[in-house]
């Protein structure tokens, strides 16, 4: 199951904070892309925050592997974690009734 997992600030930190978990986070994160769990990983441009890819069991599975997470473990960040489904809604376009083949934006058929 695809996950999509947000990180969450816990409490307002400062980098002097944050800066003696890094490398061990950047490795932990790191085994965990080798493993296959972590798929992608991305910042928020915004809060920099994390924003990770995994692939999971369930909601559960993806829970333990971020709770590894050194700065989760120091009580510095959280995971806000939402299980994905594909997406249905392709099905509406080759039902009775509809066009046979999706009209591309600004095109016709």
């Amino acid at each position: 199951m695809k996950i999509l997992a947000l990180e969450k600030e816990v409490r307002l930190s400062q980098p002097a904070d944050t800066q003696p978990y890094l490398a061990e986070e950047a490795a932990r994160v790191y085994e965990l892309y080798q493993a296959g769990v972590v798929r992608e990983i991305y910042f928020n441009a915004a809060a920099h925050t994390a924003v990770l890819i995994l692939e999971c069991a369930d909601a559960d599975e993806a829970r333990l592997a971020l709770d590894s997470l050194p700065l989760v473990r120091a009580g510095l960040s959280t995971f806000e974690v939402i299980p994905l489904v594909p997406y249905p809604g392709f099905g509406r376009l080759f039902r009775a009734g509809s066009p046979k083949t999706p009209i591309p934006p600004g095109g016709s058929r």
